[in-house]
Protein backbone atom coordinates (compact mmCIF):
# COMPACT_ATOMS: atom_id res chain seq x y z
CA UNK A 1 0.00 0.00 0.00
CA UNK A 2 1.36 3.43 -0.91
CA UNK A 3 0.41 6.84 0.42
CA UNK A 4 1.73 9.48 -1.96
CA UNK A 5 4.69 7.20 -2.71
CA UNK A 6 5.27 6.36 0.97
CA UNK A 7 4.66 3.01 2.66
CA UNK A 8 4.19 4.14 6.29
CA UNK A 9 2.04 6.59 8.19
CA UNK A 10 3.87 8.52 10.91
CA UNK A 11 1.69 10.01 13.64
CA UNK A 12 3.04 13.07 15.47
CA UNK A 13 1.53 15.31 18.13
CA UNK A 14 1.53 16.23 21.78
CA UNK A 15 1.48 13.59 24.53
CA UNK A 16 -2.19 12.78 25.10
CA UNK A 17 -3.25 13.69 21.54
CA UNK A 18 -4.17 10.05 20.87
CA UNK A 19 -1.28 8.93 18.65
CA UNK A 20 -0.95 5.46 20.16
CA UNK A 21 -4.67 4.78 20.41
CA UNK A 22 -5.42 6.07 16.91
CA UNK A 23 -2.34 4.27 15.61
CA UNK A 24 -3.47 0.88 16.91
CA UNK A 25 -6.99 1.38 15.53
CA UNK A 26 -5.68 2.59 12.15
CA UNK A 27 -3.24 -0.33 11.89
CA UNK A 28 -6.00 -2.81 12.71
CA UNK A 29 -8.42 -1.16 10.29
CA UNK A 30 -5.86 -1.17 7.47
CA UNK A 31 -4.27 -4.56 8.23
CA UNK A 32 -0.90 -2.92 8.83
CA UNK A 33 1.73 -3.27 11.53
CA UNK A 34 1.96 -0.83 14.42
CA UNK A 35 5.07 0.58 16.08
CA UNK A 36 4.93 2.79 19.17
CA UNK A 37 8.32 4.52 19.35
CA UNK A 38 8.05 5.12 23.11
CA UNK A 39 7.48 1.40 23.72
CA UNK A 40 10.29 0.61 21.25
CA UNK A 41 12.71 2.79 23.25
CA UNK A 42 11.58 1.37 26.59
CA UNK A 43 12.02 -2.17 25.31
CA UNK A 44 15.53 -1.52 24.05
CA UNK A 45 16.54 0.39 27.18
CA UNK A 46 14.71 -1.97 29.61
CA UNK A 47 13.33 0.99 31.58
CA UNK A 48 10.56 3.54 31.46
CA UNK A 49 11.00 6.85 29.64
CA UNK A 50 10.48 8.77 32.87
CA UNK A 51 13.30 6.75 34.49
CA UNK A 52 15.64 7.67 31.64
CA UNK A 53 14.74 11.36 31.99
CA UNK A 54 14.99 11.31 35.81
CA UNK A 55 18.27 9.37 35.97
CA UNK A 56 20.13 10.45 32.83
CA UNK A 57 18.57 13.82 31.99
CA UNK A 58 16.66 15.30 29.07
CA UNK A 59 19.68 15.61 26.77
CA UNK A 60 20.57 11.92 27.11
CA UNK A 61 16.95 10.95 26.53
CA UNK A 62 16.79 13.08 23.37
CA UNK A 63 20.03 11.48 22.10
CA UNK A 64 18.59 8.00 22.68
CA UNK A 65 15.30 8.96 21.05
CA UNK A 66 17.12 10.24 17.96
CA UNK A 67 19.23 7.08 17.77
CA UNK A 68 16.15 4.85 17.87
CA UNK A 69 14.19 7.01 15.40
CA UNK A 70 17.07 6.73 12.95
CA UNK A 71 17.30 2.95 13.49
CA UNK A 72 13.70 2.36 12.37
CA UNK A 73 13.56 0.87 8.86
CA UNK A 74 10.13 -0.62 8.25
CA UNK A 75 7.50 -0.80 5.54
CA UNK A 76 3.69 -0.99 5.84
CA UNK A 77 3.63 0.39 9.37
CA UNK A 78 1.65 2.90 11.33
CA UNK A 79 4.30 4.57 13.51
CA UNK A 80 3.36 6.52 16.62
CA UNK A 81 6.15 8.79 17.82
CA UNK A 82 6.67 10.14 21.28
CA UNK A 83 5.70 13.78 21.62
CA UNK A 84 9.33 14.89 21.86
CA UNK A 85 10.45 13.05 18.69
CA UNK A 86 9.79 16.28 16.81
CA UNK A 87 12.93 17.77 18.39
CA UNK A 88 15.03 15.32 16.36
CA UNK A 89 15.10 16.73 12.85
CA UNK A 90 17.46 13.93 11.68
CA UNK A 91 15.14 11.30 13.19
CA UNK A 92 11.96 12.78 11.71
CA UNK A 93 13.65 13.37 8.33
CA UNK A 94 14.76 9.72 8.30
CA UNK A 95 11.20 8.51 8.91
CA UNK A 96 9.74 11.02 6.41
CA UNK A 97 11.63 9.24 3.63
CA UNK A 98 9.17 6.34 3.88
CA UNK A 99 6.25 7.91 5.76
CA UNK A 100 3.46 10.38 5.23
CA UNK A 101 3.42 12.52 8.40
CA UNK A 102 0.04 13.08 10.08
CA UNK A 103 -0.12 15.65 12.88
CA UNK A 104 -2.91 14.96 15.37
CA UNK A 105 -3.65 18.49 16.56
CA UNK A 106 -5.56 19.05 19.79
CA UNK A 107 -6.19 22.14 21.89
CA UNK A 108 -4.38 22.91 25.11
CA UNK A 109 -7.45 22.57 27.38
CA UNK A 110 -8.19 19.05 26.16
CA UNK A 111 -4.56 18.04 26.59
CA UNK A 112 -4.49 19.29 30.17
CA UNK A 113 -7.64 17.28 30.93
CA UNK A 114 -6.19 14.12 29.37
CA UNK A 115 -2.71 14.38 30.85
CA UNK A 116 -3.45 15.43 34.41
CA UNK A 117 -0.05 15.29 36.13
CA UNK A 118 2.22 15.07 33.10
CA UNK A 119 5.34 14.86 35.30
CA UNK A 120 4.92 11.07 35.46
CA UNK A 121 4.41 10.51 31.70
CA UNK A 122 7.95 10.92 30.45
CA UNK A 123 7.23 14.35 28.96
CA UNK A 124 10.38 16.14 27.87
CA UNK A 125 10.08 19.64 29.31
CA UNK A 126 12.94 21.99 30.10
CA UNK A 127 13.34 23.24 33.69
CA UNK A 128 11.26 26.38 34.11
CA UNK A 129 9.34 25.82 30.88
CA UNK A 130 5.55 26.05 31.24
CA UNK A 131 3.20 23.59 29.59
CA UNK A 132 1.89 26.46 27.43
CA UNK A 133 5.45 27.24 26.26
CA UNK A 134 6.01 23.57 25.47
CA UNK A 135 2.69 23.34 23.60
CA UNK A 136 3.37 26.41 21.47
CA UNK A 137 6.95 25.35 20.71
CA UNK A 138 5.98 21.85 19.65
CA UNK A 139 2.84 22.79 17.68
CA UNK A 140 4.98 24.91 15.38
CA UNK A 141 7.40 22.00 14.82
CA UNK A 142 4.60 19.46 14.25
CA UNK A 143 2.97 21.75 11.69
CA UNK A 144 6.27 22.24 9.85
CA UNK A 145 6.91 18.47 9.67
CA UNK A 146 3.37 17.42 8.75
CA UNK A 147 2.11 16.39 5.34
CA UNK A 148 -1.39 16.40 6.84
CA UNK A 149 -2.71 18.19 9.93
CA UNK A 150 -5.93 16.88 11.48
CA UNK A 151 -7.93 18.90 13.98
CA UNK A 152 -8.86 16.19 16.49
CA UNK A 153 -10.83 18.37 18.91
CA UNK A 154 -14.18 16.85 19.82
CA UNK A 155 -13.66 13.79 17.60
CA UNK A 156 -13.66 10.15 18.63
CA UNK A 157 -10.74 7.90 17.75
CA UNK A 158 -12.90 6.16 15.14
CA UNK A 159 -13.75 9.51 13.54
CA UNK A 160 -10.05 10.40 13.40
CA UNK A 161 -9.20 7.02 11.79
CA UNK A 162 -11.97 7.57 9.22
CA UNK A 163 -10.71 11.08 8.48
CA UNK A 164 -7.13 9.84 7.97
CA UNK A 165 -8.36 7.14 5.58
CA UNK A 166 -10.58 9.58 3.72
CA UNK A 167 -7.93 12.27 3.41
CA UNK A 168 -5.24 9.81 2.29
CA UNK A 169 -7.82 8.13 0.01
CA UNK A 170 -7.28 4.66 1.41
Amino acid sequence: MSFFGKTNILLVGMPGAGKSTVGVLLAKDMSMNFLDVDVYIQGHESRRLQDIIDNDGIDTFKELEEKYLRDINVSSYIISTGGSAIYSKPGIDHLKQTSVVVYLSINLETLKERLGDFSTRGVVIKPGQTFLDLYEERCKLYTEAADLTLDCNGKSQDEIVAEIRSTLKI
